[in-house]
């Protein structure tokens, strides 16, 4: 079959259908001046992006969503690392993610018994496992999760071998209270559920820091017209990511404006913005620099330095479709 048209292609974005994830995608695609729209409303699963055409957004569950990236049904998703790692054995063969989003933050991690006061790392888990087979006439110690393929990757690099997992239907935290397992691995946000089930985590048993990624699939059909859809997406996401962590810095600097930049660019991580007459400095300035950068200049000769926030900053180098790019060809 012939592949489609540039006019005629379609990119497919896959988003949480509902909660507060479904928000805070749309709040994404927003401040990167993309508008995420429902054909007959909030029951409608299917959508579009109202400035780009040829855009059809899917609203699907974040597990679905790691499915369909997988087997290449649509082009770009948000959706969890946690979910990727764990539904996808062969993630990084078949998925990019492309960057991550700053909400959906949850870790996951093993959690054992708080009376438990001499298991503290991983290493001591594994000691404790061992006494609870002797003791138990052979029986394993067990590990209540929905985590299966993350517990067995983790337990495995960190030499802890005797146990075996009890998969998790429903609330993974109460399952040592309720006598099913030993120990658990979950997902945690604050901790609080945790500490209300007098269970702990290990000092070393943060397994994965999640949060919320936009993912590509490298199994999908990418055209030069889903490329092309792609790029002018991307630009927008990365110009508002950019304009978010930086800051333009201005000041006058009456003896070598130039010359004085360019150190402050080397120093601060900053970036010159050219073609200004007289001694009348710009800086693009990363966010956290920006009193150190302020405080410099003023020490080299600026009598005043103003700072402001960015909405874009839209660049010929698109950091974001590059990365895609190199997957995909």
């Amino acid at each position: 079959m012939n592949a489609p048209s540039e006019q005629n292609a379609t990119l497919v974005i896959a988003i949480p259908s509902k909660g507060r994830l479904q928000e805070n995608t749309a709040s994404f695609f927003a401040r990167a001046g993309l508008t995420v729209t429902q054909g007959r409303g909030a029951r409608d699963y299917r959508g579009a992006l109202k400035e780009l055409p040829n855009v059809e957004i899917a609203f699907l569950s974040a597990s679905e969503i790691v499915s369909q990236l997988a087997s290449g049904n649509v082009h770009l998703g948000v959706t969890g690392e946690d979910l990727v790692r764990e539904n996808v054995a062969d993630a990084d063969a078949r998925m990019e993610l492309l960057t991550p989003l700053g909400f959906g933050h949850a870790n996951v991690v093993v959690a054992v018994p708080q009376a438990w006061i001499d298991v503290r790392t991983m290493s001591d888990l594994e000691d404790v496992a061992a006494a609870f087979r002797a003791r138990r006439g052979g029986q394993r110690m067990r590990v209540a999760t929905k985590y299966i393929n993350l517990t067995r990757a983790f337990f495995a690099k960190n030499g802890v071998t005797d146990y075996r997992i009890v998969e998790s239907l429903g609330a993974t935290e109460g399952a040592p209270a309720a006598g099913q397992a030993e120990l658990i691995v979950d997902i945690t946000t604050t901790g609080a559920t945790l500490k209300a089930n007098a269970l702990k985590v290990l000092d070393d048993g943060v397994m994965l820091r999640s949060e919320a990624n936009l993912v590509a699939s490298l199994n999908a059909q990418w055209g030069e017209g889903q490329k092309s859809i792609a790029r002018r997406i991307l630009s927008r996401i990365a110009a508002e990511e950019d304009a978010r962590t930086s800051r333009e810095v201005r000041c006058t600097l009456p003896s070598k404006p130039r010359r004085t930049a360019r150190e402050a660019e080397t120093l601060f991580g900053a970036r010159m913005i050219y073609g200004l007459e007289g001694d009348i400095v710009r800086l693009i300035c990363p966010a956290g620099k920006v009193a150190e950068a302020a405080d410099w200049l003023i020490e080299h000769g600026a009598q005043n330095v103003t700072v402001s926030a960015l909405d874009y900053i839209f660049s010929a180098v698109n950091p974001l479709y590059e990365k895609l790019a190199a997957r995909i060809g």
